[in-house]
């Protein structure tokens, strides 16, 4: 019996291992194009082609001639605002559309809810061309204001959030508004306060989609580099790309979105798992 038992422990042992060193080779492979971006964005400007995987000797004038070129703290500000206040409407629709969702029973309530549901489903090809006309006759083109309002709706926020809120406490809703409480009060006062961690992961999820578009600002901001993303364009042209400044330009595009999923990684992982999304 316990030559089996070791045998069988051994074999389980065995599978823990195989199985860690192929999630550990594939997180090398995933690693490792993130990785040459910055080390080609610290080679010389002379070494940019060399394939040797350390860049050595060490060098930050692609940095430099990047911040030459374009102004790189003007468009991450503008980067910023784009994506934090993308994610705040976001949250707040999201919020509100899954609350009354949750809070209350009312006709075509599935069908309304499978609406929400399909506009995360249609592509953004779909809709970009109503929204550009729209953006168009209101004189927002070429706007930051422009890039934001089409967004200021996700389906996805809605859908997450009403994962949460249909697991909240009946009884307390009951209870608030047996103490005479309104709704909007009910939500701010009881609801919100339970599900922060929800709220802190998604509002990290909105803000890093919104932090990585590129392609509907590259629509609307058709004659200016206003944000991030499309200032790499500057070094983009018909006789060659300038490697080490646009190397330069993607890992400073990165390294926000990078240093807020180290510091927050938890409330991701929290946020999908307690929304029961895979």
């Amino acid at each position: 019996m316990d030559d089996r038992t070791d045998t069988v422990g051994g074999a389980a042992r065995w599978r823990t291992i195989r199985g860690h060193a192929v999630l550990a080779v594939l997180g090398l492979l995933c690693v490792f194009p993130i990785y040459w971006l910055y080390a080609t964005s610290l080679r010389r400007p002379e070494d940019v082609y060399e394939l040797s995987p350390l860049p050595w000797p060490l060098s930050t004038q692609s940095f430099t001639d990047a911040a030459a070129k374009i102004d790189v703290v003007g468009l991450l500000a503008n980067t910023t605002l784009v994506a934090l206040l993308t994610a705040l409407g976001q949250l707040l629709t999201g919020l509100l559309a899954a609350y009354a969702f949750a809070a209350w029973r009312f006709r075509f309530q599935r069908l309304l809810y499978l609406a929400f549901v399909g506009t995360w489903l249609v592509p953004f090809q779909v809709t970009m061309l109503p929204n550009y006309v729209l953006l168009f006759q209101m004189g927002l083109l070429n706007t930051l204001a422009g890039v934001i309002i089409p967004t200021l709706c996700s389906g996805l926020a809605v859908l997450m959030l009403r994962q949460h809120m249909e697991s909240f406490p009946k009884e307390l809703l009951e209870a608030a508004r047996m103490d005479g409480r309104s709704s909007w009060t009910t939500l701010w006062t009881v609801v919100v306060p339970n599900l922060r961690p929800a709220l802190a992961a998604l509002a990290i999820l909105l803000f890093v989609n919104g932090w990585n578009e590129y392609f509907w600002p590259a629509m609307v901001l058709q004659r200016s580099n206003d944000v991030l993303q499309l200032g790499l364009r500057s070094f983009m042209g018909t006789e060659g790309n300038d490697w080490g400044p646009l190397m330069a330009l993607a890992g400073l595009a990165c390294l926000p979105v990078f240093l807020l999923y180290l510091v927050l990684q938890r409330h991701i992982v929290n946020g999908f798992v307690r929304s029961g999304l895979k």
